[in-house]
């Protein structure tokens, strides 16, 4: 069992998915300890594990995999690096999506798939029940209802603890709430890509979760020349510390989940966890990048 030392003491305080599911606000997201295109095994799989475990060390309780990272690559190393798990770790996974090639994406939400997903899921986190299964992407050709009730029906087999989704409007939010309850949102969101504000205040008034995928812009935000560099350097921080500091400070439900396949950064990122923004220099970050 991995030995946890907490973040520091001006860390977010945890979020409860669902009102009894404790999480750190900075999760960790694995999509990238896959290859190129989101496609096969990363280049080192001891490496990946090396981070995992870190993050856990670190106090990180919330990690983000996918059946489709890989596929089938990210559940297991998750498994191989936090197995057995500590009572604190909460494990998230998306299903909904099947994979043709590098960058190739294809929804199916069939009932039958859904649970064949589900299933696999289970046996690569080597779990008993999904602490979070959200759908990752809702399937056009196939009624909401459906895809969201056999979910349901695998949480009342006790396979899944709670539901969310994946880049959804508030529209399709509303009408998955009226088939289960759904305790999470987990859609594009950064300091320069905001489309999903609206959806962001919808789970802001409902407490619910709110997962932004490439927080830092796929590293749009944490270069050289970053319009967010002189601001970090006023506040000895990096431009990816400061975007993550806005995504903490701009909601209380917002669980920021960066990726990365390098120990070095994993712990550039959790540092964020520090950093307290004035109002002031939230607006100033928000400005600075339209």
């Amino acid at each position: 069992m991995i030995e946890q030392t907490p973040l520091p003491d001006k860390a977010p305080a945890t979020f409860l998915l669902g009102g009894d599911l404790a999480v750190s606000r900075l999760g960790y997201g694995t999509m990238q300890l896959t290859g190129p295109g989101t496609w096969g095994g990363p280049a080192d799989r001891d490496n990946a594990i090396r981070v995992v475990r870190r993050a856990a060390e670190l106090g990180v309780t919330f990690f983000d995999s996918a059946d489709a990272y890989g596929p089938d690559v990210t559940s297991g190393i998750l498994r191989d690096a936090l197995y057995p798990y500590a009572g604190n770790i909460v494990l998230a996974t998306k299903v909904g999506q099947t994979r043709q090639g590098p960058d190739q994406w294809r929804p199916n939400g069939t009932p039958a798939h859904l649970r064949q997903q589900v299933e696999g899921e289970l046996r690569h986190l080597d779990v008993d029940r999904i602490d979070l299964l959200q759908l990752h992407r809702i399937d056009p050709a196939v009624a909401l209802e459906d895809q969201i009730g056999t979910l349901k029906l695998l949480q009342e087999e006790g396979k899944i603890r709670h539901i969310g989704l994946s880049e959804v409007t508030v529209a399709e939010a509303e009408a998955a709430l009226k088939v289960a309850p759904i305790v999470s949102v987990q859609n594009l969101y950064n300091l320069a890509q905001r489309n999903a504000e609206a959806l962001l205040d919808w789970a802001t008034e409902r407490n619910i979760g709110f997962i932004p995928w490439f927080p830092l812009a796929t590293g749009g935000l944490t270069g050289e020349h970053s319009p967010l560099t002189t601001l970090a350097t006023t506040r000895s921080a990096s431009p990816a510390q400061l975007a993550l500091a806005w995504l903490l400070k701009r909601s209380p439900v917002v669980l920021p989940i960066p990726g990365t396949a390098s120990v070095t950064h994993l712990e550039e990122n959790l540092r964020a966890a520090t950093i307290d923004l004035r109002g002031s220099e939230f607006d100033a970050l928000s400005q600075a990048v339209q």
